[in-house]
């Protein structure tokens, strides 16, 4: 988080995490169903098809 919003950042550091579960929401409610969110233990979340 740091190298993206600095040093300085005032929130929460389960910020990302709740972006990412939003996103998954929304591409399910849309029906992108090929489409999710995979989580990578240790580096963070990548897009599979």
């Amino acid at each position: 988080m740091d190298l993206i919003w600095g040093h300085d950042f005032y929130g929460e550091v389960r910020v990302v995490d709740t972006c990412v579960a939003r996103l998954r929401e929304k591409l399910r409610q849309t029906g992108l169903s090929p489409f999710f969110v995979a989580t990578v233990w240790g580096v963070g979340y990548k897009l599979e098809v």
